[in-house]
């Protein structure tokens, strides 16, 4: 498939649109749109709270295996 840029050439040479509504967004806000956001409050929380728990495990276990006492500052 052969890539063609015809049919942008009505636009292709526009000059860049600017609003006479609203004001110039700043780099900062347009930023916060696309910032992720927590769709599942608490949820990092939870999975922390997990791995100590399975960690606290693990270190009352047998203390021998070959992750042993690498998580042990979270």
């Amino acid at each position: 498939m052969k890539f063609t840029s015809d049919k942008y050439d009505d636009i292709i040479n526009l000059p860049h649109h600017v609003s006479k509504k609203r004001p110039h967004m700043t780099m900062a806000a347009r930023a916060g749109q696309f910032a992720p956001f927590a769709a599942l409050t608490g949820h990092k929380e939870a999975i922390e709270d997990k791995a100590e728990e399975h960690i606290d495990e693990w270190n009352e276990g047998s203390g021998e295996g070959l992750y042993h006492g690498e998580f042990e500052d979270i």
